[in-house]
């Protein structure tokens, strides 16, 4: 009965002594060693865009040059997902589909030029990933352990 009370009394005071709640850690931010720039051209047919006007249409051809600018940035950063499909049908491909689809938050990419080439608008962007890193200090510092002290 002894043995069991000191048991349990000991079990009961076991937990006060742990590490993790006795201890401070310290961060400090870590900066990459090089920073990437992308560059980007984007391209849209002027005589292919919707409007009534001609400066409705390259209006709309400069838009559209852009997005697709952005979209050549956001495969170079993230990727660009590809889905393939094919069924056979009488030892022969009868369907092949193919698809593609890119996905994500470009931040401080910076519009170049946006020029006319004879019925195409081309739109050059470029991301400094220095720009990109200030931006995400400002959002969400890296960190890594600085020091640690224990009580």
């Amino acid at each position: 009965m002894n043995k069991l009370t000191i048991s349990a009394l000991l079990l009961t005071l076991l937990p006060g002594c742990s590490l993790v709640a006795d201890r401070h850690v310290e961060w400090e931010t870590v900066e990459p060693q090089r920073f990437p720039i992308l560059k980007a051209v984007g391209y849209a047919p002027l005589s292919q865009q919707p409007g009534a006007t001609e400066q409705e249409r390259m209006l709309m051809a400069m838009k559209a040059s852009k997005l697709e600018a952005y979209r050549e940035l956001a495969e170079q950063v993230y990727g660009q997902r590809i889905d393939a499909k094919a069924n056979m049908q009488q030892m022969m491909v009868g369907n092949d589909q193919l698809t593609s689809s890119v996905s994500g938050i470009i931040r401080g990419a910076r519009v170049v030029k946006t020029y006319p080439v004879g019925d195409v608008y081309a739109t050059e962007l470029e991301l400094d990933f220095k720009q990109v890193y200030d931006l995400y200090l400002n959002s969400q510092p890296a960190r890594r352990i600085k020091n640690v002290k224990y009580y």
